[in-house]
């Protein structure tokens, strides 16, 4: 894709945005955009960057590795939103602000290892199957206060809301349904008042659904294909991976 049509996309997925705030009766200010960065280059997300986008995502370790460092990242806040094995966690670090994904308290606890040995915090999503979907990573619903209230003990994680992929269908209703799930597993948190855990994020909502992430609550949604062309590979690729991934 070139350097004008991610220009023009931009502006028609922002265009797209502001529709649905406005059909939900919401400020354009209260959803960001997240430019999920998946098989794009180095190039075209420095195009983006340098067009004014300032947060982009990640959801494969290899490419964090490969393509960060050519990225204009002093101009942008970077986020992880793939799926992280405890085994990875020492490289995403190394590269990334902001992780969208933890959904077990061992990666919590591996992470709290690795920001203790060097003094600082990260910004952290609990994820949340909110599809019952085995084929996708998060929290069971019914589970998610306990694992908040796990997490909350490590000082090093700054709890900052949640994120869950709405069930990829045909039928806006069922992405519908996972996106006003979330929300009310935020509502559910909030009345708990853990302490330094706060619920102000919703990281829900892509290319096909954004609009009704939007009219469900959404602060943040996640968006690649709309701007960058389609992918290479399926979304299978990055999202339906198996749970028998060997973890270290």
């Amino acid at each position: 894709m070139t350097k004008l049509m991610i220009e023009e996309q931009l502006k028609r997925v922002k265009e797209r945005m502001h529709l649905a705030c406005q059909t939900a009766g919401r400020h354009p200010d209260e959803v960001k955009l997240l430019l999920a960065t998946k098989t794009v280059s180095a190039e075209n997300i420095n195009h983006a960057i340098d067009l004014g986008e300032t947060l982009i995502g990640e959801s494969k370790v290899q490419e964090l590795q490969e393509k960060y460092p050519l990225i204009n990242t002093k101009k942008a806040e970077t986020h992880f939103i793939g799926h992280l094995q405890t085994n990875k966690v020492n490289t995403v670090l190394n590269h990334v602000n902001f992780i969208h994904s933890v959904d077990r308290l061992r990666l919590g606890q591996r992470l709290h290892n690795r920001l203790t040995r060097e003094k600082r915090n990260i910004d952290i999503l609990v994820q949340v199957n909110t599809s019952y979907e085995e084929s996708k990573f998060g929290i069971a619903p019914e589970k998610t206060l306990q694992l908040i209230e796990e997490l909350a003990q490590f000082d090093t994680l700054n709890i900052k809301g949640l994120m869950t992929i709405g069930k990829l269908s045909a039928d806006p209703a069922d992405a519908r349904k996972c996106f006003r799930l979330l929300k009310s597993i935020q509502q559910q948190v909030k009345k708990q008042n853990y302490p330094g855990v706060e619920m102000d994020t919703l990281s829900m909502g892509m290319s096909g659904d954004l609009e009704v992430a939007i009219e469900e609550g959404s602060t943040m949604v996640r968006v690649g294909t709309a701007i960058f062309g389609e992918r290479i590979y399926p979304d299978s690729y990055y999202w339906n991976e198996q749970m028998n991934i060997t973890e270290e």
